[in-house]
């Protein structure tokens, strides 16, 4: 905010930035509430005046924010002796990082992890279902250290919700992995389909793994998915745009609310 507005942190704010409405301390301010909702969650404009959240939503008070435009944006350089290079140091088949396998919601990416691995030993790293003797570090850029010599990297969501897309298949991408993603139905929208495994464009996980087999085994087939640039038209899309964000906060300041 501090690259357009003058922004003073205090107890007694004219605009509240909120995010766990199950707290309610936000309930004590009189002033412009603005929610910001880092999980699944829907804005109750009941105690909010504006909100930014991963929904599509047709409302003037909503602005989209995906949780992967909290990442930087992942970056393509396109060049044949580049993806030449990635392709040299993939010597690994499959990475998994998960910190949780035995909650209902994280069923469907253990279920494909112990499918897949059928195929092919996949390696994870993270606390749970770690199989290479060791735990990856919490970092960030740990995690891409650890899954940039692979081929491809898991990376499903929590869930299937519509707009709900977090920085698992950024991770993916700023690592140069093919990520093999489910979640979001419509991440095509927003990511270039050419550029990574997308579960709804299979019929089912049958041929979604043949497919994954089919590119581990021929080369010239899994480099047409390394060169694909990663965004439509080779252009970030519009969430990773500080200028987009920017705009909404001078609606916000400049908006009398009635």
């Amino acid at each position: 905010l501090r690259e357009r507005f003058d922004v003073q942190i205090c107890d007694r704010p004219d605009f509240l930035i909120f995010a766990d409405p199950g707290q309610h301390v936000h309930r004590v301010h009189n002033c412009v509430k603005i929610y910001v909702a880092l999980e699944v969650f829907l804005p109750d404009f009941r105690w909010c005046d504006y909100a930014f959240t991963c929904h599509y939503l047709e409302d003037p008070r909503h602005l989209r924010l995906p949780f992967y435009a909290w990442s930087s944006c992942p970056a393509w350089q396109g060049s044949e002796e580049e993806t030449a290079r990635v392709m040299a140091a993939k010597t690994k088949f499959c990475s998994f990082v998960v910190s949780n396998a035995k909650r209902k919601k994280t069923r469907k990416r253990v279920e494909f992890f112990h499918r897949l691995s059928q195929y092919k030993k996949v390696d994870s790293g993270g606390a749970a279902l770690n199989n290479i003797g060791r735990q990856i570090p919490g970092g960030k850029n740990d995690k891409l250290e650890f899954i940039r010599p692979y081929k491809f990297n898991i990376a499903f969501e929590n869930g299937s919700t519509p707009g709900y897309t977090t920085e698992k298949i950024v991770d993916a991408m700023k690592a140069r992995c093919v990520p093999i993603y489910w979640g979001n139905p419509r991440i095509a929208e927003e990511f270039n389909p050419k550029s990574f495994l997308n579960y709804f464009d299979f019929p089912g996980e049958e041929a979604l793994i043949a497919k994954i087999i089919e590119l581990d085994q021929d080369d010239a087939k899994y480099l047409e998915f390394l060169r694909q640039p990663y965004f439509h038209n080779n252009q970030p899309n519009e969430f990773f745009s500080h200028e987009r964000l920017l705009n909404f906060f001078e609606k916000i300041f400049t908006t009398p609310i009635t």
